[in-house]
């Protein structure tokens, strides 16, 4: 499971954009960390600058010094569709109109042989998706055609998932997909009567960091524009495929705990999610433990619930980055063993409840539980604040095929003596819902359920199905199962 990307763009004359946008990227590091860039325009020229590793090893005072302007865009990567190469970097240029435009994209399209096909390109000639996406733009955008306006023929023709900020010479753009997989949040700099400048952000921190204050989440299927005249809404898909589905894993692993997502702040998502886990599936033990650092909150709150006390077993390395997002399986386990390491004093003797967020692949979990055996835990009993994982995604999670699934073709039982624990329980998607506050906003479970909300790619092999007579209810009793199988998959 690998997350896709960041994404910032800043409206604001006369403010240093390129060190908005730098504080913004940094923000935002945890959503993508192969690669990181900006483009900055001074309303006569674009000037991008991109490269491979952290936002910190990309640039510099002295680099973010060198770009003036008035408006700018950000990206930080992980690769879902294009490999991980400086030439897939973000953001992607195009030479086109005034001065050109920028694009920067969060998230994974479906159909992207049918657009390589529209565009006169070959299928195995595109480098990326996003890539893609600008090319179609940019054969649209002649003499007197506006940003806006291409986007507005473009968009309706992409399937999938896609959070989108460009900009051209003179505006910033920013753009949901009509189910609204990925967030993208609206910003506002300098007071409400009379604002300085306009933000576009992935995630609501990377507001907080820069001073700016939340205005909105943009809208499922919404087009913002930002210039000199101000900012414009236009819903650019028609009103059949506008069906908010955010992704239900921002709330479980990939947002900030300080994210706000449906107005709702994520650490007391994933505490409430503790709490539901306990009251679910309760254990006499000695001390709650959580896998740091997505499973502490939930820990936490399994901990208040249940009346076993809380306490650290595994101290993390704070420089080593997010294990599942490191590509390659050797690169994975080897991070493992950097990033973790127990707490022997108070593991050792001990019943542990060992609150995670959840089991991807199993490696990490695997490993860890392994160090605890080794540091003298008498029991380990896991405890998972989401439902089994065991169908890929294609909007924006990179899982290529169910083989890589633990739970794609194991029982929970065998998941238990695959991984080494003396009882394991999974949150039921009906308690995750609740959890979140918002259970009917609108989230795509396909991940836990195997019901896709929108289109997949042909070759996955995956036949759509629409959700079962007892809506989700129905899906969570086949998410616990953890056996299920897909025809083809």
């Amino acid at each position: 499971m690998k997350e896709a990307c960041g994404v910032f763009g800043v409206y604001a004359p006369g403010a240093p954009v390129a060190q908005l946008t730098f504080d913004g990227l940094y923000a935002l590091q945890h959503r993508g960390q192969e690669s990181a860039g900006m483009a900055v325009s001074d309303t006569e020229a674009i000037t991008v600058v991109k490269d491979m590793g952290l936002v910190t090893t990309v640039f510099d005072e002295r680099t973010v010094s060198c770009l003036p302007g008035d408006l700018a865009i950000g990206h930080t990567r992980y690769s879902t569709t294009g490999s991980s190469t400086w030439r897939n970097a973000q953001p992607v240029f195009r030479p086109t109109g005034t001065a050109g435009f920028a694009l920067a994209h969060n998230g994974n399209l479906t159909n992207t042989e049918a657009l390589a096909e529209a565009a006169g390109m070959l299928p195995g000639f595109v480098a990326s998706d996003s890539d893609l996406v600008a090319e179609l733009l940019a054969q649209r955008q002649k003499p007197g055609v506006s940003l806006e306006a291409a986007l507005a023929e473009v968009l309706p023709m992409l399937e999938g998932a896609f959070s989108f900020v460009l900009l051209d010479a003179t505006g910033v753009v920013g753009v949901r997909d009509p189910n609204g997989f990925r967030p993208l949040c609206l910003g506002r700099l300098g007071p409400e009567e009379d604002p300085s400048g306009w933000v576009l952000a992935s995630e609501t921190p990377a507001l907080d960091v820069i001073g700016a204050s939340f205005v909105r989440e943009v809208g499922p299927g919404e087009m913002v524009a930002i210039d000199a005249d101000g900012v414009r809404s236009e819903q650019v898909f028609p009103a059949e495929r506008v069906d908010p589905r955010l992704c239900i894993f921002e709330f479980v692993y990939f947002a900030r705990p300080d994210s706000r997502l449906y107005g709702r702040e994520v650490h007391g998502t994933r505490r409430r999610m503790g709490e539901l886990l306990a009251t679910q599936a309760p254990v006499e033990a000695d001390m709650v433990m959580g896998v740091p650092d997505s499973g502490l909150p939930a820990a936490e709150g399994y901990a208040l619930r249940s009346g076993i006390p809380y306490g650290q077993g595994l101290v993390k390395n704070r420089y080593i980055g997010r294990t599942f997002i490191t590509p390659g399986q050797e690169a994975r386990a080897a991070g493992v063993r950097r990033k973790l390491n127990p707490l022997r004093e108070n593991i050792t003797g001990k019943r542990l409840v060992v609150v995670d967020d959840s089991i991807v692949r199993g490696t990490t979990t695997r490993s860890m539980v392994r160090m605890l055996r080794e540091a003298g835990a008498v029991e380990v009993h896991l405890r998972v604040s989401s439902p089994p994982f065991g169908w890929p995604c294609f909007y924006g999670i990179d899982t290529p095929t169910r083989s890589e699934l633990l739970a794609s073709s194991r029982t929970v039982d065998q998941i238990r003596e695959y991984l080494g624990v003396d009882s394991i329980e999974y949150l039921t998607l009906e308690n995750l819902l609740m959890a979140t506050g918002v259970a009917d906003a609108g989230f795509c479970s396909a991940c836990l359920t195997g019901h896709y909300p929108a289109a997949v790619p042909a070759e996955a092999g995956i036949e759509l199905a629409p959700l079962p007579a007892g809506g989700l209810a129905g899906a969570d009793a086949l998410a616990v199962a953890g056996h299920r199988s897909i025809a083809n998959a």
